[in-house]
């Protein structure tokens, strides 16, 4: 297995813990891996009547520093603009909506050590 397949599996593995976890807390999933041309949201979710549109950062190890430094201040932009492009599209022009991060911390055997949901890390 290449380096990239680990990653695309880890990945998909915090995307599905994260699914379960947004759903424990009364999120109601609208989308999983929107994209566009100008990237993608890995989740889009309704909590109550806000959109939340959820990056997902897992880790299997500190060695590049917690899960929630990976989403920098130009990811954090990014995100933000392809969240407006989405709501255009569906022609959601009026409602409330933000940025949420689920970070998630695994052992080498792929046992969640910590999965913590932050609403509002960006601004809308």
């Amino acid at each position: 297995m290449t380096p990239t397949d680990s990653r695309q599996r880890t990945g998909r593995l915090g995307e599905d813990l994260a699914c379960r976890a947004l759903e424990k807390r009364g999120y109601q999933i609208v989308a999983r891996n929107w994209r566009c041309v100008g990237g993608e949201i890995d989740i889009i979710a309704l909590d109550g009547d806000c959109y939340a549109f959820v990056e997902v950062k897992t880790r299997r190890s500190r060695r590049a520093g917690l899960p929630e430094y990976g989403l920098t201040e130009d990811k954090a932009q990014r995100l933000l603009s392809l969240a407006e492009m989405y709501l255009g599209e569906q022609g959601l022009d009026r409602v409330s909506w933000r940025l949420d991060l689920v970070a998630i911390e695994l052992d080498h055997r792929g046992a969640v050590q910590r999965l913590s949901v932050i609403p509002g890390v960006g601004v809308s």
